[in-house]
């Protein structure tokens, strides 16, 4: 499971001409699953992603979490994150989670957060979906459940 982490000032997914979700300041969550991904994954991914020290202390430093901040998480569900571009010019999604499953660990990774205390607003599972966002810093973290 990967999550691509952008600390926002806020942000938004807009499906067709209406705004479903929206945030203020928080982080924007990628969200990619891989067809091998469990629910154990998904419980150490959501529990990093809500400890992860990306909010700046009163001294300016990146000491403050999610949690210690109070701030929103928008998660957006992104099987491209599995495009493989090894081959060719057009990416392979052949490491991508079907979508049923995907859908199942997407929600209990929303789930996972919500445990935590956190405050979530989700993209539209399958839509095609803009995503507004202002990137505060920028600060953008990648993190892959394989490395942990």
């Amino acid at each position: 499971m990967k999550a691509v982490i952008q600390r926002v000032s806020n942000a938004r997914v807009i499906v067709g001409e209406q705004q479903i979700a929206q945030i203020d300041k928080g982080m924007l969550v990628l969200l990619g699953v891989k067809k091998e991904d469990t629910q154990q994954e998904t419980e150490l991914l959501a529990k990093k992603t809500a400890n992860l020290r990306i909010f700046n202390d009163e001294d300016g430093k990146m000491n403050l979490s999610l949690l210690d901040t109070e701030g929103e998480a928008l998660v957006v569900s992104q099987f491209t994150l599995y495009g493989n571009c090894k081959k060719g010019r057009r990416p392979s999604f052949i490491e991508a989670a079907l979508p049923e499953k995907a859908d199942l660990l997407y929600q209990y990774y929303v789930d996972c957060l919500r445990k935590e205390g956190i405050s979530v607003q989700t993209g539209q599972f399958q839509a095609m979906m803009q995503v507004e966002l202002i990137n505060d810093g920028p600060v953008t973290i990648i993190l892959d459940s394989d490395d942990f």
